[in-house]
């Protein structure tokens, strides 16, 4: 006998209906789906919410619902807010690391256009004068560091 039952009517062992919100998000060939979203949110809250949207948006909705189930499961203090948090560090090194890069990058540019400039004049006028050398930059680390360290 072939079972048509969604996972979520599976899960909470009754008959699911031809009318089942539950059945085209939580496929009977992924029980964990809904088991993880049933821990966290309950099938009640589940089902409230599914009913609310717009037939076209549920879908995402049930897969947003199992990863922030998901992810409040792995990680019961932070759950998905940990990870937006590791990907917004993520962000910011790579801005400071960017940001670095391009002040070297002016830096070498401007270098290279005072030395190019300097031996173009020496030789068109044919004459000494002090080349004063540049300093290396030093770019303040604390500029790039978000105000929530402080």
């Amino acid at each position: 006998m072939i079972s048509t039952r969604c996972a979520a009517c599976k899960y909470l062992r009754k008959r699911c209906d031809t009318d089942c919100i539950f059945s085209p998000y939580f496929p009977s060939n992924d029980p964990l789906k809904f088991a993880c979203v049933h821990k966290i949110f309950g099938a009640s809250n589940v089902g409230k919410m599914l009913k609310q949207l717009p037939v076209h948006h549920r879908a995402e909705a049930a897969n947003s619902l199992c990863f922030e189930a998901q992810s409040r499961i792995q990680d019961p203090v932070y759950g998905c807010t940990g990870i937006i948090s590791l990907l917004q560090q993520q962000i910011y090194n790579a801005q400071k690391q960017l940001a670095i890069a391009r002040a070297e990058i002016a830096l070498n540019a401007h270098q290279a256009h005072l030395q190019g400039g300097s031996q173009f004049q020496q030789i068109e006028a044919s004459s000494s004068f002090n080349n004063v050398a540049a300093e290396p930059l030093h770019v303040d680390q604390s500029f790039f560091d978000p105000p929530w360290l402080f």
